[in-house]
Formats: structure tokens, C-alpha cells, sequence
């Protein structure tokens, strides 16, 4: 089973081009991380793979998307869920007024009420914070444990593939270790990721393959191992401050450009 985007093109509002043509495959064994700069394109591309465009007035101009060969693009968002794929969005976005086992219940919406206590059984399992505060307001819950609820709630769609949005972000370092292990461990079980993050170094820690995203196109795609000892990714990603790796972006742009669209 592949998860896949074929040569994707998106625009917004028909006036801003968001991707021009983006490309990636993701087998359901590997973990595949996507970097990119803010504004390369990262979250436009997850919103064309889980049927959010509309929502944000953005559209499908060229290309498509495909889960086993079978059009993706085409289903609105509870389709894409029902196919076998789910998303946690940056940010996290708990329904804050809700207890815990309430927002895990919102990521049920099409289980009997049989099996729904199978699913906070597993669910629990995964995260044991999650079950020591079930019946806490999720507003009040820390960001890690806002953000582990946030995947727990899409796993209790049981997916083939969990699409992961920025996870490490506004975390302590100790949290990110942890939310690292628990992607490491969901993979284990048998659930493709793609993991699109800004924090190169966690992601390539863990990724099988990994993609580099500049202006909506996908510029260079290698296995992690290899993007971990390219000297431009180490040198733009891996290292610096946030200054240097800004000024990096500005003097070197043009020929990395060129060196990876050659």
C-alpha cells in the first residue's frame, strides 16, 4: 500500500499558486519526513491530501493524489478518514471546552458504540497520561499532552497512514523526545507517517526517507541517511541559529536551487 502525490499543482482563491508541482510517495511501512522553510508549501500539501483545500478556498489545478492507486483527491474530508488516512494539524487543536475522552470520542464519529470502548482501551495503552486524565478538560492539559491527545484522537480512526503536522512545535525538548518515540512506536504498529516538520534533526532521526519542499515544489528527495550527510542540509537544517540559517537561505539560494533541480 502507497500513499502518494503525483505532480501536484494548488491555488488559492484562483490568484496565489501555492504548490507547483509536488511529488512524494509513502509506503505504508516507512516514515517519511518533509522539510521546508515557512511558506515552501508544507501544510497546503497535507490540506490537498486530507480534503481541507476547500475549507481554506484553495483547489487541485494539476495532478493528484492516490492511496493504493485509487484517486484520493476527488473526497471530501470524512472520506479521506473513512480511506484509511488522518491528520493532526499544526497547532494541535483540541476542542479545548471538551474532556479528553471527549475529543478522542470526535475522532470515533463512525464507530458503533460496541467497539468504542475497544478503541479508549488501545488508545490508553499508547498514551497512559491520556487515561490517568480522561475525564479532565483538555484546555487545562499541557501542549505535549494537548499534542498526544491530538494524535490519539486520530488514531482512534484506526488509520493506514497519520499524517503529523508540525507535532514538536512550542515543545520542550524532553516532550519532543517523546512525541519522537511515540511516531517511532505508531509506525511500529503498522501505520505509515508523514511527518512534516521544522525541526530537521528529530525527523531525520527517525525518518526512512525524507523530502525537501522550496516554493510549493519538492527540489530534492533522498533517504534520510543520505539528507542527514548532505552538506547543504546539514549546513541549512542542522545547524546554526535561526539567523545564520536565514542568511544561509539568502546567499546560497541560487545554487542549491540549481545543484537540486539539475
Amino acid at each position: 500500500m502507497t500513499l502518494a502525490v503525483h505532480n501536484l499543482e494548488v491555488v488559492y482563491e484562483d490568484v496565489i499558486l501555492a504548490l507547483r508541482g509536488a511529488s512524494l510517495s509513502v509506503p505504508r511501512d516507512t516514515i517519511v519526513a518533509v522539510l521546508g522553510a515557512n511558506g515552501a508549501g508544507k501544510t497546503t500539501l497535507l490540506r490537498a491530501m486530507t480534503g481541507l483545500l476547500d475549507v481554506h478556498r484553495g483547489k487541485i489545478t494539476r495532478g493528484h493524489v492516490s492511496l493504493d492507486g485509487a484517486t484520493l483527491d476527488t473526497r471530501k474530508a470524512a472520506g479521506v478518514v473513512k480511506s484509511g488516512v488522518s491528520q493532526v494539524m499544526e497547532g494541535r487543536r483540541v476542542f479545548t471546552e471538551f474532556t479528553v475522552e471527549e475529543n478522542l470520542r470526535v475522532g470515533a464519529h463512525t464507530t458503533s458504540a460496541r467497539d468504542l470502548t475497544e478503541k479508549y482501551d488501545r488508545i490508553y495503552g499508547m498514551f497512559p497520561i491520556l487515561a490517568e486524565r480522561k475525564n479532565a478538560i483538555a484546555g487545562y492539559l499541557s501542549g505535549g499532552e494537548q499534542q498526544m491527545l491530538a494524535i490519539g484522537r486520530a488514531m482512534m480512526a484506526e488509520p493506514n497512514y497519520l499524517l503529523l503536522d508540525e507535532p514538536s512545535l512550542g515543545l520542550a525538548p524532553k516532550i519532543v523526545e517523546q512525541i519522537r518515540d511515540l511516531i517511532v512506536s505508531i509506525n511500529a504498529g503498522g501505520t505509515g507517517i508523514l511527518l512534516i516538520e521544522q525541526n530537521a534533526a528529530m525527523a531525520l532521526s527517525i525518518a526512512d526517507h525524507g523530502y525537501v519542499m522550496e516554493n510549493g515544489l519538492t527540489v530534492m528527495d533522498a533517504p534520510a541517511e543520505t539528507l542527514r550527510s548532505d552538506s547543504d542540509i546539514q549546513e541549512f537544517y542542522l545547524g546554526g541559529t535561526g539567523e545564520e540559517r536565514a542568511s544561509l537561505r539568502d546567499v546560497k539560494h541560487y545554487k542549491r536551487r540549481k545543484r537540486w533541480l539539475s
